[in-house]
């Protein structure tokens, strides 16, 4: 069996990698103990036929990155709070992740058809859809600069950094260790902020050919359009990853690798420490060897309640 193509995401003070079957996450305690936990991908869509079906696996995969990483957002903000005794149940997450989706919707598709309509007036069509994507564009890297500005986000990104270091260091067959990672880039081809770049140009095509209708219609557009988006913009994520030397594929995805200079800063040595244990907890709950020399690094499971935890042995501590 190949080894599966391991993806991340940043969390408070810690990392989640993503495997084949299981998510395998690594959180800084605020008293310097690295906890780790892994959880089972079941989200009712993994691992079936379906869910492998091109345009259809991006869906499923957008749908578990959603659920599984809101929940171990809020998590790891509980670990740092030393709270872990607080069970988080479905309705807590499922009300965030509609707040949040709202939000998204709100600000970065309507609100710039709202702005792009008004500041087009009796303009063609493709000047307000020029105006739209330009406004959806503005907002998108605006929040991300000022967001950038907190202490507490940049060190998000600095793990984010650290995600994307270690999954390089592993698919160029380096060890995991401090130095080995360090020579890798923070900006990774398979990024979710590449993917969002993608949505964003693909919006401004597929909302362009629909042209200007009733209010109503281009309002619903926005809306309903998004699932299909997205799906398309996955598979085309996953055809540049195999084609980047490729020189337009690189040229096309390029803008997905400058926004990620605001998303990823250098992590320091003991943020790339919590990234290798979760990469190592991912690779032994997918059944995976360790490279040679790993599971020296100190760590302890988080006893966290509502937490559905594989019973994969922890690695001899260091």
């Amino acid at each position: 069996m190949t080894r599966p193509s391991y993806g991340g995401q940043a969390l408070v003070e810690g990392v989640l990698m993503r495997g084949r079957d299981a998510v395998a996450v690594a959180l800084r305690h605020p008293d310097g103990r690295i906890l780790w936990a892994t959880e089972r991908l079941d989200s009712g869509f993994h691992g079936t036929r379906l869910s492998r079906l091109p345009f259809v696996r991006g869906l499923v995969l957008l749908y578990e990155t959603l659920v599984v990483g809101s929940r171990w957002l809020i998590r790891s903000t509980a670990v740092q709070a030393a709270d872990e005794g607080v069970a988080l149940g479905k309705g807590s997450v499922a009300v965030m992740l509609l707040i949040t989706l709202v939000a998204v919707v709100g600000i970065f598709f309507l609100l710039p058809l709202l702005l792009a309509s008004a500041a087009a007036g009796s303009q063609s069509g493709f000047v307000q859809h020029l105006v739209e994507g330009v406004v959806r564009v503005a907002l998108f890297i605006g929040y991300l600069l000022v967001i950038a500005r907190s202490s507490d986000v940049r060190r998000v990104f600095q793990y984010h950094g650290a995600e994307h270091m270690t999954i390089h260091a592993l698919e160029n067959g380096d060890a995991l260790d401090v130095a080995s990672i360090r020579r890798h880039p923070t900006a990774h081809q398979r990024c979710g902020t590449e993917f969002l770049v993608i949505v964003i140009i693909l919006s401004i095509l597929a909302f362009s050919l629909i042209g200007r209708q009733e209010p109503l219609v281009m309002i619903g557009s926005r809306v309903l359009l998004i699932p299909v988006i997205a799906a398309v913009g996955y598979e085309i994520l996953r055809l540049g990853a195999r084609r980047r030397s490729n020189p337009l594929v690189r040229a096309i995805l390029a803008p997905g690798i400058w926004v990620q200079m605001i998303t990823t800063r250098q992590p320091t040595d003991d943020m790339i420490e919590v990234a290798v244990v979760a990469m190592e907890q991912a690779l032994l709950a997918d059944g995976e060897q360790l490279p040679e020399g790993g599971g020296a690094l100190a760590r302890e499971p988080l006893d966290l309640v509502g937490a559905a935890s594989l019973q994969a042995e922890p690695p001899p501590t260091g």
